[in-house]
């Protein structure tokens, strides 16, 4: 493996909303002369000095991804940072390498090393007629970056990204590396485990543990994804009444009596954008539906604002500078009219409809996690808030997920609403977002924060949001990891949630 000093001592996030002040910056890169497994497990060898420096020094150690997050989750350290993009090679399973007991089809695992970006592993994926079963809007990120921070799905009964990942290899010492796979699940066998010169863990808490740790459960080096054939989303975004139909939806997700393109159809993907300052009460709501893949379709197009459709509003709504707040409402309503286009009937694959790789100015972004039965009481908030204290430089998004399996993962409601409030860069912005979060405290309304965005947490609101879950996930890093383990891979955030206790 090579390994290149930058001479950098800051590092800034792609979102441009935080610098993080650094010791070095390192890019690991696999060897080009090696075969894709012999480059892998080269890796493994070469990152376990790195790992052994950091002991010897008691410096902190962070492995960077995309910087996709707006939160310094993936990347809060005074210490070392190693950039592991390129490290990116994917491999296929043999049959050999797959446990007799595996229910699942082998044809449709890949493995990749943890820097592989999400649309790579969607391009690999096509060359196979597969394709991921769900991605964020942005594909930007790296699978460990995705995730490690819980970043979400974009279909309503798949789950996060994390979701369709069956196995895990951490780094976790100088002299050890294992495989994590559910116990009920098993995956991978023998063959493979002596291919990786692994060790085996079968343990379902420690998997749905490990899934969302923000880095802090070593260096994930590689993952196994489950994929599926490849599929067409048929895509529609209509400009809907914000009334009792869509509001009953929005809470139950149930369709009937919705002006949808195929009524009695459950939609793949369901989102709905709010514009507070709205006067004909209508939303942008979007509807896609699942197809099976065929050639001869019509790829999709950009607006004439250069928005697709499974761009989501931090695509756009950096375009809107901080403003004084009585222009706030004429800013939005101008910026919206034109990037968010009704259309009916675009098709694209996952990786295709979802294909955002880019950013439009500075923003900031944070998302929540909502049970359904709480969506429209939180809506009702939003409208009363923002006529009291706003106005909210930008608009209310929604999205719904299934959930997942990941211990801290926050899309953790049977079914979770995505509330995504994304708007202009400014101290505005983020005082509107803490009076939001402490109204829903004092309300007793349940939810969480997207790790990746803007957000306040403390211990507290850690232990109410996870409750058990949390315990859990803290006693399955301290079985994993030894004591140099813990501090070398933790990081004042874990350390200000109080995740980094020693049971």
């Amino acid at each position: 493996m090579k390994l290149i000093d930058t001479n950098q001592t800051e590092w800034i996030n792609r979102h441009e909303n935080f610098t993080e002040k650094i010791q070095a910056l390192y890019v690991a890169g696999n060897e080009p002369d090696l075969d894709a497994l012999e480059s892998y497990n080269d890796a493994t060898k070469a990152l376990q000095p790195v790992i052994s420096e950091r002991i010897a020094t008691n410096t902190p150690l962070r492995v960077l991804g995309a910087g996709w997050s707006f939160t310094r989750v993936a990347t809060a350290t005074n210490g070392f940072m190693l950039d592991t993009k390129p490290l990116n090679t994917t491999m296929t399973l043999s049959e050999k390498s797959v446990s007799e007991n595996y229910t699942g089809d082998p044809k449709k695992l890949l493995f990749a090393q943890g820097g592989a970006g999400i649309w790579e592993l969607s391009k690999e994926l096509r060359s196979k007629n597969l394709s991921l079963k769900t991605s964020g809007a942005s594909n930007g990120q790296t699978i460990a970056g995705a995730i490690g921070t819980g970043a979400h799905g974009s279909s309503i009964d798949v789950g996060a990204v994390q979701d369709y990942v069956v196995g895990i290899h951490l780094i976790v010492s100088p002299a050890r590396h294992v495989w994590l796979e559910k116990k009920s699940y098993p995956v991978v066998s023998d063959s493979f485990v002596q291919k990786l010169n692994t060790e085996l863990i079968q343990d379902d808490d420690l998997f749905n543990s490990a899934l969302v740790s923000f880095g802090s459960f070593g260096i994930i080096h590689g993952v196994l994804v489950e994929a599926e054939d490849l599929f067409l989303l048929e895509t529609y975004m209509r400009r809907l009444n914000y009334d009792a139909n869509l509001k009953k939806a929005m809470s139950t997700l149930n369709f009937d009596g919705l002006d949808l393109p195929y009524p009695g159809e459950r939609p793949f993907h369901f989102a709905v954008n709010i514009n507070p300052y709205d006067k004909q009460n209508k939303a942008y709501v979007s509807a896609f539906y699942k197809r099976p893949f065929r050639n001869d379709y019509v790829k999709p197009v950009v607006n004439a604002e250069g928005i697709g459709p499974g761009d989501d509003a931090p695509c756009f709504m950096g375009r809107i500078t901080d403003a004084v707040p009585a222009l706030v409402p004429m800013l939005v309503n101008t910026l919206l009219s034109a990037v968010l286009t009704p259309y009916e009937k675009q098709f694209g694959t996952l990786a295709e409809i979802f294909n955002n790789t880019t950013l439009h100015g500075k923003l900031m972004s944070s998302a929540l996690g909502l049970p359904l039965d709480q969506v429209n009481r939180v809506t009702e908030i939003l409208f009363e808030m923002n006529d009291s204290i706003g106005p909210f430089p930008g608009l209310f998004a929604y999205r719904f997920i299934k959930k997942t399996d990941a211990r801290l993962g926050f899309t953790k409601f049977d079914y979770t609403c995505i509330l995504e409030l994304d708007g202009v860069f400014s101290d505005m912005t983020h005082n509107f977002y803490t009076a939001v979060w402490n109204r829903l405290d004092a309300e007793n309304i349940p939810y969480t924060f997207h790790w990746g965005k803007i957000n306040e947490l403390y211990p507290e609101r850690i232990e109410r949001m996870y409750g058990e879950d949390a315990n859990i996930w803290i006693a399955s890093r301290n079985k994993l990891l030894d004591e140099q383990g813990r501090i070398i891979f933790s990081n004042q955030l874990l350390q200000q949630w109080g995740l980094d206790k020693t049971l």
